[in-house]
């Protein structure tokens, strides 16, 4: 039951990200949503003919063979919709994200990992700072290339790997609306084994295995 509620709430979440991915720039090519939402190129295909079969998105043509996509008036009620469920779901996500963050911490410790760096500003890293303290791990920093900020929670906000200025051991993704991108970044700049994310942003082992190759 717990596996198909966290499918339900994966696929709201791709849902409602595209449909705010849409409504700020529906130009764009499904490469680039794909990169922006960190989820497959198909994923990202499928969703949108689902949507637009749905009513919720209208294709149009587009200059150089591209299409653009719009919200329709359904589709601006859906997210209405979905980002109120969302926020009303949060205490659900808070519980799911608690435990799956104690879980990747206690994998860290189990490969000499407790210096850790998050990558990604969201409310997962929020909830992932606040249980470092119980799993004894210290969080080094936050790397965010879309943030303008120099703290998060007390904790250095800094746009690349480069800025760190504390060594660290691994990396724990805490991107949710690119989760992907910002995963293959880690990996590209700390290598495949010093990378670990939660098990609902669903990168499981197979998608490091990917990384790697």
């Amino acid at each position: 039951m717990d596996r198909l509620l966290e499918a339900e709430y994966e696929n709201e979440r791709i849902v409602l990200n595209l449909l705010n991915c849409v409504e700020y720039d529906g130009k764009r090519s499904q490469r680039h949503i794909a990169a922006e939402l960190g989820i497959a190129l198909g994923l990202v295909n499928a969703y949108l003919k689902r949507c637009v079969k749905k009513g919720l998105v209208k294709v149009h043509d587009a200059p150089a063979r591209r299409y653009a996509y719009y919200l329709t008036p359904q589709g601006f009620a859906e997210k209405s919709r979905l980002t109120v469920q969302y926020l009303s779901n949060s205490f659900s996500f808070f519980r799911m994200a608690k435990g799956d963050c104690a879980r990747a911490f206690e994998a860290a410790k189990a490969a000499g990992f407790t210096r850790l760096v998050l990558t990604g500003e969201s409310d997962l890293a929020e909830i992932a700072i606040l249980c470092a303290v119980e799993a004894s791990v210290t969080v080094v920093a936050v790397v965010d290339p879309r943030s303008d900020e120099t703290r998060f929670l007390g904790v250095p906000l800094v746009r690349s790997y480069a800025e760190i200025s504390e060594p660290f051991d691994a990396v724990i993704v805490t991107d949710v609306t690119r989760a992907r991108a910002s995963h293959d970044a880690a990996v590209d700049a700390c290598g495949d084994g010093r990378v670990l994310a939660p098990a609902l942003l669903g990168l499981r082992p197979a998608a490091r295995t990917e990384g790697a190759a």
